[in-house]
């Protein structure tokens, strides 16, 4: 049974790369079909004329759409409690722990963090027009399940971590080094210009509420435009693009090998055959072939030490082997002086 035309190396390579090639592709994919659909989407400003638009549609409703407007609190603001003049309607408290970890292999420590506590704070909030006009506002709903959230750093503070002597003998037995924590306050601040991007519905008492898409379609919330947004998500894309292209070739690449071995193992297992075809023909027709029952000559093949020496190779002219052996060798060199062999003959014995 012939071997397999691709090593087990070759299979990993041509398994994996297909297998990336598959997931970057279907990354790229999202990505473009969420660049399309906020293309395509209908780009509004929070302004009187929204009640309007909604109710001309016949179902009050919006399924996609990006909404800019300024933020402001429904209820009572957050207060940072390291600023106080900060007032915001999200904040994220953030508490990690930063380490050296020992690596083994690279015979370097590498830096390495935990986050030991994380909490949201959120009070609800509407975007309003420019002017500040309460007419038309756009209450924001299920902010914390946007894609990210759009908070500012407005805080961070690292506290560095004192060790003495038997800590640092710890450490270097444990192989974790503490650095510190650091501390970071994140906040979406009261007057930021935000664009939000999700469906769009006209409630019965008038009022107007962005809320995620019930399709289960992406649902942003950004600092800035929505055009921002869409140049990051096309990017994403390409280089998704790109990485399922270069995945693809390798495999592409690794199938060539593999195919182009295995052909010229046939090619040369059938000149071999062809070889020695031509060689027993020559034979017979000199009537040079044994019978079974003939003894074998005294000039035996020096690598079997059983066929009699049945060809000459050129251009050396040694006569030391049979064909089998001859076309056994791992290399077409001579046995007897290492010469390279371009051809052999048969040899005729009287």
């Amino acid at each position: 049974m012939d071997a397999l035309p691709v090593t087990p190396g070759e299979l990993l390579c041509l398994g994996s790369s297909l297998a990336f090639s598959g997931l970057f592709y279907y990354l790229h994919r999202r990505k473009a079909k969420v660049a399309s659909k906020i293309q395509e989407a209908p780009k509004l400003q929070v302004g009187d004329d929204l009640p309007g638009i909604l109710s001309a549609t016949g179902t009050g409703c919006l399924s996609y759409v990006a909404v800019e407007g300024i933020v402001q609190p429904a209820e009572a603001a957050l207060t940072s409690p390291y600023h106080q003049e900060l007032q915001g309607v999200i904040e994220r408290l953030v508490l990690k722990e930063q380490r050296l970890i020992w690596n083994s292999l690279a015979r370097s420590w590498t830096d390495s963090e935990r986050v030991v506590l994380e909490q949201v704070h959120m009070t609800p909030f509407v975007l309003v027009s420019p002017g500040g006009r309460a007419a038309g506002q756009v209450s924001v709903e299920s902010p914390l399940r946007a894609v990210e959230l759009p908070l500012e750093t407005v805080y961070e503070r690292f506290q560095q971590t004192s060790h003495g002597f038997k800590d640092l003998l710890g450490h270097y037995l444990s192989g974790e080094k503490p650095k510190g924590f650091l501390e970071t306050e994140e906040m979406l601040l009261v007057g930021s210009s935000l664009t939000g991007i999700g469906e769009l519905t006209l409630h019965p008492d008038g009022s107007l509420h962005l809320q995620p898409p019930a399709d289960g379609a992406g649902y942003f919330l950004r600092l800035g435009d929505w055009q921002t947004l869409l140049a990051e998500l096309e990017s994403a894309s390409s280089f998704w693009k790109w990485a399922a292209l270069v995945c693809g070739l390798v495999a592409t690449a690794t199938l060539l090998h593999a195919l182009r071995r295995a052909y010229r193992r046939h090619r040369l297992k059938q000149e071999k055959e062809e070889e020695q075809r031509a060689f027993e023909d020559l034979r017979l027709r000199k009537g040079l072939a044994l019978e079974p029952d003939e003894e074998l000559p005294a000039n035996t093949c020096v690598i079997c030490l059983t066929n009699p020496r049945q060809c000459a190779l050129l251009p050396c002219g040694h006569v030391c082997c049979c064909f089998h052996c001859f076309q056994a060798l791992p290399r077409r060199t001579c046995p007897i002086c290492r010469s390279p062999i371009d051809r052999v003959v048969p040899l005729y014995q009287a």
